[in-house]
């Protein structure tokens, strides 16, 4: 028996391997797109993990700079684990000398904004007489000091908030949309920003919009855009947005853009719960869900499959954590980012504006701060959207063989276990447990022989050898894809469901009836998703010392 017991093992050890740990994004300088996927000059995926920090409003200063300094800001957005920055700017800045020439303290007094006078001198006096241009590079530089990228994204042309169909801003041709002057602007920011070696792309024109809005113009116009940039500073990546807010490039199905240079092209995308109105609210999130991510299948989501990077430059919720239908909206939209691993920014930085729709100090509900800036606002939120900064995959992050991972949106975590001996539990998904899934419906730990079981309602799913009964199968069912389904022995189906402490169990299958509004799936929703990333080592080790824990123990018949 101990001969037998020994050769057992080696093949087991043999197939628990413990790989390197994989190492982060290397940036070896300007970026450049490789298929659907973001490179540095190594050819090494760089995932954009952004946040945005609006800088659009009618004073044309980044907010927060009244609360705290822009080093200070540009540190933690660096600490809270983003790579970038969406800094967004008005047209006016950069096309009206009058206005740009404007200084800090002029343009906070001719809004009679005294007091955030005197907090930029206090938090960032080297601006406050600064023009309004110099003082927006001085927030570009202290972002790159922190070495974070960024990204100017044209948001606006008259300075204000940002966006309805009448405000003259949405499209070309509209009261303060002139397509030359919007060429010069973006002409000019190329330019200037050239010598910053952290400002890797440029967003064209933030949420197109209106009744003028029209795809011929679009092409015309937006070729242009990417023309000019890309003349003016061949470096940057040329982001171009869609029609309708930035929720329609489905256009481009039957006809792509044309132009002249090549593998710097990304195309960008917003959305929001409330994009779809009070349906997540009011709907069943699984019919909810399966709708709006086939409709951004339809409308964007497909440029992932034509070799385009996808950047979804604004999703984000209340952060208070009170609002239904953004806390529903935000599982979704978790398992589809995750899924499809594309590129993204938070909406937004800001706790509180200087002045916003004319309300001094305007609370932003959807911010990463407090009003202060002197803290975060929901931790727990930030925590989970901090799954969405792990690239699953991507040239550079192929260290293992392709399988599967469990991801679980509620939570941004993944399947994972301590040990044979131990329930699975949730993880974080640089140790998500690495699963074969196929036609054959089994998930299976790969290279080994052991597969997910249901064992029973309420209790622990579990792994065991015997793989071919019904228990075995699992199939994502509802409208959602999300739920994942298996059958009892006693014929009765169940669903994968992470309970309250975060463990693995089977239970009764919930919201699956379309008529059932008020039901919350989000603790039975796993998405089966692609990875060539490698478990951790040290997860990995413990695995192979609880497998042979197992076998010496059944070998010497203590179980």
């Amino acid at each position: 028996m101990g001969k037998w017991l020994i050769i057992f093992l080696v093949y087991i050890l043999s197939h628990f391997p413990t790989p390197l740990l994989a190492g982060g994004e290397v940036s070896g300088g300007s970026l450049s797109t490789e298929s659907r996927w973001i490179v540095d000059e190594l050819g090494r995926r760089v995932k954009l993990r952004c946040v945005n920090w609006p800088s659009h409003l009618e004073v044309a200063v980044a907010e927060g700079l009244s609360k705290r300094p822009a080093e200070e800001i540009s540190g933690e957005i660096r600490d809270l684990g983003f790579n970038c920055v969406r800094l967004t700017w008005p047209l006016f800045l950069f096309t009206n000398d009058t206005f740009a020439s404007l200084t800090v303290r002029q343009s906070f007094k001719n809004l009679g904004l005294s007091e955030s006078i005197a907090g930029v001198v206090q938090n960032n006096p080297s601006i406050i007489d600064l023009s309004l241009l110099d003082a927006y590079k001085e927030v570009v530089g202290s972002i790159g000091r922190q070495k974070l990228m960024v990204i100017l994204d044209n948001h606006i042309s008259k300075p204000g908030w940002c966006c309805s169909n009448f405000d003259g801003n949405g499209f070309f041709g509209d009261q303060y949309f002139n397509p030359e002057l919007w060429l010069k602007g973006l002409t000019r920011v190329a330019t200037i920003f050239k010598s910053y070696n952290n400002v890797v792309a440029m967003s064209l024109r933030n949420e197109l919009r209106g009744p003028k809005q029209n795809t011929n113009d679009w092409y015309r116009y937006m070729q242009k855009g990417a023309e000019a940039v890309h003349a003016a500073n061949p470096a940057v990546l040329v982001i171009l947005s869609g029609l309708s807010y930035d929720r329609d490039l489905s256009f481009l199905a039957k006809k792509p853009v044309s132009l002249t240079f090549s593998k710097k092209l990304v195309f960008e995308l917003h959305w929001y719960g409330f994009s779809d109105g009070q349906a997540w609210a009011n709907g069943n999130p699984n019919q909810v869900c399966g709708k709006v991510t086939s409709d951004t299948t339809r409308q964007a989501g497909f440029l992932l499959d034509r070799d385009y990077p996808l950047f979804v430059s604004e999703f984000g919720v209340d952060m208070r954590g009170i609002n239904v239908n953004d806390n529903r909206y935000l599982n979704c939209f978790m398992g589809w980012a995750a899924e499809n691993d594309v590129e993204w920014a938070l909406w937004a930085l800001t706790g509180s504006y200087y002045f916003r729709e004319g309300i001094i100090g305007h609370d932003e509900a959807y911010g990463v701060y407090d009003w202060n800036w002197c803290g975060v606002k929901n931790q727990s939120i930030l925590d989970k959207i901090s799954a969405l900064q792990y690239p699953f995959r991507g040239p550079g992050y192929e260290e293992a063989r392709p399988h599967k991972v469990l991801f679980h949106p509620a939570t941004g975590l993944c399947v994972t276990r301590v040990s044979l001996l131990e329930p699975l539990v949730l993880g974080p998904c640089s140790e998500a447990e690495a699963w074969s899934y196929g036609n054959h419906k089994t998930l299976t730990i790969q290279e080994t022989y052991f597969c997910l079981q249901a064992s029973g309602l309420g209790k622990p799913a579990k792994l065991g050898l015997t793989c071919r009964d019904a228990s075995s199968k699992w199939e994502a069912i509802s409208d959602s894809k999300m739920h994942l389904s298996s059958n009892l022995k006693d014929g009765t189906d169940v669903c994968l469901e992470a309970d309250a402490g975060n463990k693995i169990v089977t239970s009764k299958c919930k919201c699956l009836d379309n008529r059932e509004r008020t039901c919350d799936p989000g603790r039975q929703w796993f998405k089966v998703i692609d990875s060539t990333r490698h478990r951790s080592r040290s997860n990995s080790l413990t695995q192979v010392v609880s497998v042979v824990k197992l076998l010496t123990k059944s070998a010497m018949g203590w179980i």
